[in-house]
Parts: C-alpha cells; structure tokens; sequence
C-alpha cells in the first residue's frame, strides 16, 4: 500500500489499533505483528517510520484515552470564576466521566494484568497530569485560601497516585460495602491534606465503574 500523504491519519489509526490490543491481550502480549495483522493494510516497516518500538505506541496511546476531556479541563484552569478547591473539584468529575474511563474499564477489568500498561498510565500521571494541571491548581488554591497546605506538589503527587492505584476498582477488587468503606476513609485523608474534593458525586462515578468492573470479570 502506499504511504498516505497524511501521516497524521495513519499515526492515529496506529494507534487506535494498538489501544484496542494493548487493552484486550495486555501490553505484553501484543507485538508489533498483532497491530500490523489488526490494521490489515500496512506492513512493519511503515509501523516503524512513525515509532521506533512498542513502547514507543505505548507512550502515545495512554494520553489518547483521556483526549477528549482536555479542553473541558484547560477551560476549567483558565477560568476565573473558580476557587483554586473549585477547580480541583470540577477537573476531578470531568476527568472521571471521561469516555476513556469507561472504555478502560470495560477493556481491561483488571489492571494487575496489564502492568505496563498501568506503568505508563501511572507515569503520565505523575510526569505530565500533576506538573501541569493538579499542582498548579492546588497552589491557585493555596493563594486564594480555599486550600490550605504547605506542600502543593507532594499533595498532588499523593492525591493522584492513590486516586489511580489505591481507590481504582480496577486495581483491587472490593465489595460494594468494602470499597465504600475505602472511599470514606480516602475522603478524610484527603480532606486532612487540605483538598476536601471527594463528595457523593465522585463516589457515584467510582462506584459505577467498580459495578462495570466486577461484571467483566466474571
């Protein structure tokens, strides 16, 4: 086949290919022959022009599952007619009612069995999500006095990590009365650390995927 004069769209269909496997086989179990085979009309040698390894697929693919929620949550950074806690509330819900989240936990009810994939998810929370959305808005907060905490950066780097491994019901499998037990021991911490953001309203959400989770699993 000849190469398409828009690489842009032979990346993103590279990529969608690739989400879809990495979620179905884990990442592991999927090579580069398993996307070839899935896109039917390219060969390895146009899969290497534009990434140089898997990993490299894998790099790309995490921050695709959360596209279509960036624009809501640079509105709600920009705004001005938030709280710095406001706004942490709001990027909170929007970034957990992203279509993406439901996909991730359709696809892969089980993380444990995807390491590399909850790998890099972890690191593009801590590398890119934290440096550039939560701390900023945490010390927006600390400035106008709706937040009060002397360490943004390692609050961020905690609320985000326990808010992706601990409390995710892909992660580890509860009950319905055990995780909203974990869900209310979780809202006093958090609160303790100065961002009371966890309400009904998150654990409404949280709660629906831990339901959709369970049923993939069985």
């Amino acid at each position: 086949m000849a190469r398409n004069k828009n690489p842009e769209i032979t990346i993103n269909r590279i990529l969608d290919a690739a989400m879809d496997l990495f979620l179905e086989k884990g990442y592991d179990n999927t090579t580069i022959q398993d996307i070839v085979d899935a896109l039917g009309d390219l060969s390895k040698g146009a899969i290497y022009h534009h990434f140089k390894s898997k990993e490299e697929i894998i790099e790309a693919v995490i921050p695709r599952l959360y596209d279509s929620s960036d624009s809501k949550l640079l509105e709600v950074k920009e705004s001005t007619s938030y709280s710095g806690l406001e706004k942490l509330k709001q990027i909170l819900l929007i970034s957990l009612k992203n279509p993406g989240q439901e996909k991730l936990a359709t696809a892969a009810p089980n993380l444990m069995k995807n390491p590399r994939f909850l790998t890099q998810q972890l690191y593009n929370t801590v590398e890119s999500i934290v440096p550039n959305l939560v701390e900023p808005i945490i010390r927006e907060g600390i400035k106008d006095g709706s937040i009060v905490s002397n360490n943004p950066k390692e609050v961020a780097e905690a609320f985000m990590i326990l808010m992706n491994i601990w409390i995710n019901p892909a992660i580890f499998h509860s009950t319905e009365e055990e995780f909203k037990n974990k869900f209310i021991f979780f809202r006093k911490l958090i609160s303790d650390l100065g961002i009371p953001v966890l309400d009904d309203s998150v654990l409404e959400v949280l709660e629906r995927y831990r339901a959709i989770i369970e049923r993939e699993r069985k």
